[in-house]
């Protein structure tokens, strides 16, 4: 049976979710299209429902025009017809892909079940993994339930994925994670807060490396140490070990082992792009479009993680919702929309046991020869305030608690405009009204 909608969007995440909201807004109506059984969901606060903050419901996006769920298996581009698990066809005119990103599992010895059956029946080393193909991604239009691993050995990017986590973790529980940017340091955070002991290993010499100058990162590092999270840089897991189908230990690349109940694995993201490349599609390490968000099928749009714009892969919420509402004007007929790139800021809130913890990174936190610097710290109260300033203009900051500046400082760096000559750096790192 096929059913015809004027535009069909794959993928029921923020992005999905937002442009069909605003599409219906607009009068032009879509066809969402998702695989996951559960509401569609906010991913972003995946990590407060694991430290058991959050219901899941409380998560859940607005619903919003037609969802259809369903897991799309091929675009048959000169039909515009989606072809699905279950057998069913879906006609579009107009195809927007927002099937957002996979995460990345870490080619570890013994991580993948056929590893273990193939260790546990013959001699020699480990079978390798068909999971563990191109990019260290397992293949798409699987939950992370279903890709063989371990039993105790979660990803942790899908809903799946956190309620499984929340059901396995126990106080008292000994749990590793592997991977110290945000989804790292976010996971490790929450599983301390359910009372797990937890070690965490990043293989980079500090935390969030990617968002945060050195400083900060100590002072992240200082916030999961208080909560009793043991953090090892520069640290590489070489083997999961098993007994009986389930994870025991992790062994690093030094030999030393670490007794795990549990481990989770935030090694980063992969843009989902197996059905654009399926389809012909042009795709490097996203699916590349245009200003007006155009595949190099014009029929065919993409938006958030799986888009690559000017070269740029975002794999933030930002972008993705910035993409959604310029995609919606376009698709509803105003010809003068369009996108032309994201400012992005990185917005993290921690919750302890005593008060939270708050950091915010935007821009180049790192100066080049010839930037000004200007940095504030509290070393009391774990304050830590830091802009770069190149040829007058604001390029780059990062803050961490007390985040009242932040505000202020976002928009002068997003206007990109010389800033005044009469000391408006330090009135902006003090200017506690501008959030």
């Amino acid at each position: 049976m096929t059913s015809n909608t004027r535009v069909v969007v794959i993928g029921a995440g923020l992005a999905g979710v937002r442009l069909a909201r605003r599409l219906g807004e607009l009068g032009t109506p879509a066809l969402l299209v998702g695989e996951e059984e559960h509401r569609p969901y906010n991913r972003v606060l995946l990590a407060e429902v694991l430290a058991g903050r959050y219901a899941p419901e409380v998560i859940a996006l607005p619903a919003s025009g037609g969802l259809r769920r369903a897991r799309v298996t091929g675009i048959d581009r000169a039909a515009r017809r989606l072809r699905c698990a279950d057998g069913s066809l879906i006609g579009y005119d107009t195809l927007v892909l927002a099937t957002g990103s996979n995460p990345v599992l870490p080619p570890l010895r013994g991580l993948f079940m056929d590893d273990y059956l193939a260790s546990a029946h013959r001699a020699g080393g480990p079978a390798r993994s068909p999971g563990r193909g191109s990019g260290g991604c397992p293949p798409e239009g699987q939950s992370t339930a279903d890709r063989g691993l371990p039993e105790g050995v979660h990803a942790f990017r899908t809903m799946d994925d956190c309620l499984g986590l929340s059901k396995a973790v126990r106080p008292g529980a000994r749990a590793v994670v592997v991977g110290g940017g945000l989804l790292g340091v976010s996971a490790a955070r929450a599983l301390a807060v359910r009372g797990a002991q937890v070690v965490l290993a990043q293989q980079s010499e500090r935390l969030m490396e990617r968002q945060l100058d050195p400083n900060a990162s100590r002072l992240v590092l200082r916030h999961l140490t208080d909560l009793g999270v043991e953090v090892h840089t520069e640290c590489r897991v070489r083997d999961v070990a098993c007994v009986g189908g389930a994870v025991r230990s992790v062994e690093m690349a030094d030999g030393y082992a670490l007794d795990a109940d549990l481990v989770v694995l935030a090694c980063g993201v992969h843009p989902r792009t197996g059905l654009a490349e399926q389809a012909g599609l042009a795709v490097r390490k996203g699916v590349l479009v245009d200003d007006e968000l155009r595949t190099s099928d014009p029929h065919i749009h993409a938006i958030g993680d799986c888009a690559e714009h000017d070269g740029t892969v975002y794999g933030l919420a930002t972008p993705a919702l910035e993409q959604a509402e310029a995609l919606a004007a376009l698709l509803a007929g105003d010809v003068g929309a369009h996108y032309s790139g994201t400012r992005s800021l990185t917005r993290l809130t921690l919750t302890g046991p005593d008060s939270p913890f708050d950091l915010a990174a935007f821009g180049e936190t790192e100066a080049r020869p010839g930037d000004d610097v200007v940095q504030l710290a509290d070393a009391t109260r774990g304050t830590y305030r830091k802009v770069v300033v190149r040829d007058d203009r604001l390029v780059g900051g990062v803050l961490v608690g007390e985040l009242g500046t932040v505000g202020a400082l976002a928009r002068a760096w997003e206007g990109a405009e010389p800033l005044p000559g009469d000391g408006p750096l330090l009135h902006l790192l003090t200017n506690d009204g501008g959030s």
